[in-house]
């Protein structure tokens, strides 16, 4: 059945702006509070007002955790619902004068209905892949902690006096093994989790089967392509990590170096960089590869982002073809 309405939300910690718009033209403009039963109550009140339900979707931008009231009582509800990067939406309104939350939900709105065929719906995560999620976001932030407390006393070793130093040291180091017993427990829980289910067991597996891919890589991976079936394609995650390089010329006048994307997950592309630069330190062919292109004088970060697109190719493989990662390929007929 062919959409009819659709309801651009703009999404805020404590309200939401709503606008509806049929055939593109706005007629319906409400302001609720973000919570479940405000937000209930809002949809109940809109239903009966629609000739037909199922020809609603829902567009939001994707705010984090501020949306996950609303997002809870679509999936709820069997709401088809959208969820899109707020800089797409903004660079696809092209010039604009002016900014508010009841301009955005109006703006939202209008890019459904424009882009309405090519309208990506989203689906939940699995209970256990939201839990990861949580848990590896955590374990960042702790990690990240404990680095900012560990790398300033160490190098300002040759520096400082001694004296000073130790006493530095003495008043940080109970809190860097707190952190670190916080990260270990996660890590734990982590563990547990990857053996109750067995198809994350399965996808952590052949991902870390790939020589560089360590077991924290490999779950990132598979919480940013849900499961690898929100992104299917290594060339479409390279992108989104921020690896896939791109050309920059324009006419004969600007001819400017190939190369990646600001516009990536960042975290994603840390993690696929120590990747390559474990493999290309212990792994045979890679560090083969490596050295061979520098010594042909390559640049260096151009070999490694090489060697990050190698690794994300190689874990696309093995779960698409649910094998282990061999060196020599042999063919499953043989």
């Amino acid at each position: 059945m062919e959409t009819l309405y659709f309801l651009g939300i703009d999404v805020s910690k404590k309200k939401l702006d709503t606008a509806l718009t049929v055939d593109g033209k706005i007629f319906h403009e409400v302001q609720i509070e973000n919570q479940s039963q405000s937000i209930t109550t809002f949809f109940k009140d809109l239903k009966k007002q629609l000739s037909s339900w199922d020809r609603l979707v829902v567009c939001i931008e994707h705010t984090g955790i501020y949306g996950q009231p609303l997002l809870d009582v679509l999936v709820k509800n069997q709401i088809k619902v959208c969820v899109e990067s707020a800089l797409h939406i903004k660079r696809s309104q092209g010039l604009m004068r002016g900014k508010n939350d009841q301009v955005d939900a109006k703006r939202i709105a209008g890019y459904a209905f424009r882009h309405k065929e090519n309208l990506v719906f989203w689906k939940p995560q699995r209970h256990c892949i939201q839990k990861i999620k949580a848990l590896l976001v955590t374990r960042e932030r702790l990690v990240m902690t404990k680095v900012q407390l560990e790398v300033p006393t160490k190098e300002c070793s040759e520096f400082i006096d001694s004296s000073i130093r130790k006493e530095m040291i003495k008043h940080s180091q109970h809190s860097i093994n707190a952190i670190q017993k916080d990260i270990d427990r996660i890590e734990l829980a982590i563990h547990h989790l990857i053996n109750t289910d067995e198809r994350l067991a399965d996808n952590c597996e052949l991902s870390t089967s790939v020589p560089g891919i360590g077991k924290i890589t490999a779950l990132n991976m598979i919480v940013s392509t849900g499961e690898f079936e929100r992104i299917r394609e290594p060339k479409k995650f390279s992108c989104y990590s921020g690896v896939a390089p791109f050309e920059h010329t324009s006419g004969s006048s600007i001819r400017g170096k190939t190369r990646v994307s600001k516009m990536a997950n960042m975290t994603m592309k840390r993690l696929l960089h120590l990747a390559a630069m474990a493999a290309v330190r212990s792994d045979g062919e890679l560090k083969s590869y490596y050295q061979r292109k520098v010594a042909a004088g390559k640049n260096k970060m151009s070999v490694l982002n090489a060697v990050r697109n190698k690794l994300i190719s190689r874990v696309f493989a093995c779960v698409s073809t649910g094998r282990r990662y061999q060196k020599i390929y042999q063919h499953q007929l043989a």
